[in-house]
C-alpha cells in the first residue's frame, strides 16, 4: 500500500535525508513541505494537503512547529508529533510538570519570574545548580552556576534580553552524573535504540561534541521511557535520562540508590534528531521509525508486505 507522507521542514538535515530515503525505498509518495514557503488557510484545507495520510513535523523553529501542527490537525490530517505533544515538549516548564505529574523521576526544579525570586531559588538549591532557557535545544544557553556572583551576573544578562522567555527563570538541581547521559529514541513509548553521550564537559549533548556509544536499556530504564512518553502524549520522541549512580556498579551488583531509582528523566524531545544514534547503534533507526509511521498512517500490514 502506497502512502502519501508529508514531511514538514525548514531545512533538510541528515535526519530528514534518512527518513526520505527509507520512505522512497518503500515506494511511498513523499510530499516535502517547506514551512518557510507555505501558506496555511484558516478556512479551507489547501489542495496540496487534501490527500495526505500523515504529516511528519521536522520543523527546526518551535513557533513554526506549534502553529503548523495546529493547522494540520484542524484540517483533519494526522500529525507526528501532535500539537499537544509538541506544546508540552517544547517548553521545559510544561515538560517538567508533565513528568512530575506522571510520577516520573525528574530533577527538582523551580520557576521564578524576577531576578530576586530566581536568586532565592538558586540559594535554596545551593551551588552548583543549573539555569536553563524554557525553550531551546542542543544544550544552548544553559548555565552551571557555581557561586552567588555568577548567579547575579547570569540573571542580569537574562533579564536584559528582549524576549519574555528569558525572563522566565527555570532553575534546576545539578545532578552528579557519571560523565554521560542517555538518549533513547522511542515510538509511543517503545524504545527503538539507545546511546550514551559522554563528555568531560557537564553538558553531554551530541551537538556539543559528546562521544556516543550504544546503551542497553535495563527494565527500569525501559519503564521510565514508557512513562515519560505517556506523560507528554506519546509520539516519536527522544527521552533523555541521567544515571543517579555508577551504572556499572548497578548492573554488576544490582544496587540502587536510596530512592530505589537509578535514573532520572530530565527532558523529552519532540523533534528528535537521530543521526548520531543511527551511527552509534546497529539498529536501522530510520527503518524502525518508518515501520511505526506506516502503522500510524493506518496501513494494513498484509498490504505493506507487498511493497516493502
Amino acid at each position: 500500500m502506497t502512502l502519501q507522507i508529508g514531511i514538514l521542514y525548514s531545512r533538510i538535515r541528515k535526519d530528514e535525508k534518512l527518513l526520505l530515503s527509507e520512505l522512497r525505498e518503500r515506494d511511498h509518495e513523499v510530499i516535502k513541505i517547506d514551512v518557510r514557503k507555505q501558506e496555511f488557510d484558516v478556512g479551507a484545507v489547501p489542495e496540496a494537503f487534501a490527500d495526505l495520510d500523515l504529516v511528519v513535523d521536522r520543523c527546526l523553529a518551535t513557533s513554526r512547529s506549534l502553529y503548523a501542527t495546529t493547522f494540520f490537525e484542524s484540517y483533519g490530517v494526522p500529525v507526528v508529533n501532535s500539537h499537544e505533544t509538541a506544546d508540552t515538549c517544547a517548553d521545559k516548564v510544561k515538560n517538567s510538570l508533565a513528568l512530575e505529574g506522571a510520577g516520573v523521576p525528574t530533577p527538582e526544579t523551580s520557576v521564578a519570574f524576577t531576578k530576586e525570586t530566581a536568586m532565592d531559588a538558586i540559594e535554596d538549591f545551593g551551588y552548583p545548580c543549573v539555569l536553563k532557557p524554557v525553550v531551546g535545544s542542543w544544550g544552548r544557553l544553559m548555565a552551571k552556576i557555581d557561586s552567588p556572583d555568577a548567579a547575579e551576573a547570569i540573571l542580569e544578562h537574562k533579564a536584559t534580553l528582549g524576549h519574555y522567555e528569558h525572563k522566565v527563570f527555570y532553575v534546576q538541581e545539578y545532578v552528579e552524573k557519571p560523565g554521560r547521559d542517555i538518549r533513547v529514541l522511542a515510538t509511543d513509548g517503545e524504545p527503538v535504540a539507545a546511546m550514551v553521550r559522554s563528555s568531560d564537559h557537564w553538558i553531554t549533548n551530541a551537538a556539543k561534541g559528546a562521544e556516543t556509544d550504544v546503551f542497553e536499556l535495563d527494565d527500569e530504564a525501559q519503564e521510565l521511557v514508557r512513562k515519560a512518553s505517556d506523560a507528554v502524549g506519546g509520539g516519536l520522541l527522544g527521552v533523555d535520562l541521567m544515571e543517579t549512580e555508577d551504572v556499572s556498579e548497578s548492573h554488576s551488583e544490582g544496587s540502587q540508590t536510596e530512592s530505589g531509582q537509578r535514573y532520572t528523566v530530565h527532558e523529552v524531545n519532540h523533534t528528535v534528531e537521530f543521526k548520531a544514534l543511527d551511527e552509534a547503534v546497529e539498529t536501522d533507526v530510520a527503518s524502525a521509525v518508518v515501520d511505526w509511521l506506516e502503522k500510524k498512517a493506518g496501513a494494513d500490514d498484509d498490504q505493506l508486505e507487498v511493497t516493502v
